[in-house]
């Protein structure tokens, strides 16, 4: 989000699209890292704060809301800059999917949830991996969401391909930041968990859960559960942070997995001084020879 900030600031006419499937719940500010008001003050922001924290917000949800706001933003010349951390979302978006075509039933979503619970996530990736090997193989075994949703697939229609994908027209180009040195990786997130915690994680998440069961999706965002068991006195502040760092680093590690299965046309170590200006070079250049593009 920040390098999208920097690319306004250097003169393109962009707008940011948070493509960060936690963001678009109204509430979760501090734990997902949420553009400021200040951030977003004369830059247009899409894909924030669409949905309440029970609400039901799928990636065809997101689908729809992008494809309702990128011919306006053609319409005013802008560049769309799609950010965020959740590749499955990114990937629909930049390569699509056929959203349409993937069924869905919340009494099979309940049993196998309920599965889940009762018997663990490696029992349920097992059934998928010997139910349905096509799509355990392009699914995140280690994720239960993604689990849970290919058995759900798989119950409806069988281990058939996936649909054809439906992707964004215009150029697209795709541009990853990874901190490489795992020392200053971590020496990162460790300060980033300190000033979650902090900057107001504490209140956020005592609202939230007075108003909302604790186990909903939204709140599946790191620092949440964290926040809980300190509010409880389950932990202190330094378990806290032991807890937030293992959990942002085990996130970091499954980002890169899913990345390196869709090769950027960039990428950057975000450890290195000259990143940014190499990153806004690129897409200066991209901008002039592309009509209409998304970066």
């Amino acid at each position: 989000m920040r390098l999208a900030l920097d690319l306004i600031a250097d003169g393109i006419p962009a707008e940011v699209i948070s493509a960060d499937s936690r963001q678009v719940y109204r509430g979760t500010d501090v734990a997902t890292a949420k553009p400021t008001l200040a951030d977003r003050r004369g830059v247009p922001h899409h894909g924030l704060d669409l949905a309440a924290p029970d609400e039901r917000f799928s990636v065809a949800d997101f689908a729809g809301h992008v494809e309702s706001i990128l011919p306006s933003i053609g319409t005013r010349g802008g560049v769309a800059l799609l950010v965020g951390g959740t590749g499955f979302w990114l990937r629909a978006i930049a390569d699509g999917l056929d959203l349409d075509a993937l069924p869905w039933d919340p009494d099979i979503r309940a049993t196998l949830e309920a599965d889940l619970a009762g018997r663990g996530l490696g029992v349920l990736a097992a059934r998928l991996q010997a139910a349905a090997p096509a799509l355990a193989a392009n699914v995140d075994l280690r994720n239960p969401r993604r689990v849970v949703r290919a058995l759900e697939i798989a119950t409806l229609q069988g281990d058939v391909p996936r649909p054809a994908p439906r992707g964004y027209g215009a150029p697209v180009l795709r541009i990853t930041l990874d901190v490489r040195d795992r020392a200053v990786h971590r020496a990162v997130i460790a300060r980033r968990s300190a000033a979650q915690l902090d900057g107001g994680i504490l209140p956020e998440a005592e609202a939230l859960r007075a108003r909302y069961p604790v186990d909903l999706p939204a709140f599946s965002a790191i620092g949440y559960r964290e926040a809980w068991d300190l509010l409880d006195g389950r932990i202190d502040r330094a378990g806290y942070l032991a807890a937030n760092v293992a959990r942002n680093l085990a996130y970091a590690r499954r980002q890169r997995t899913w990345f390196r299965a869709s090769p950027a046309d960039l990428a950057l170590d975000a450890g290195d001084p000259g990143a940014a200006e190499i990153a806004l070079a690129r897409v200066r250049a991209f901008v002039r020879a592309s009509p209409r593009p998304a970066v």
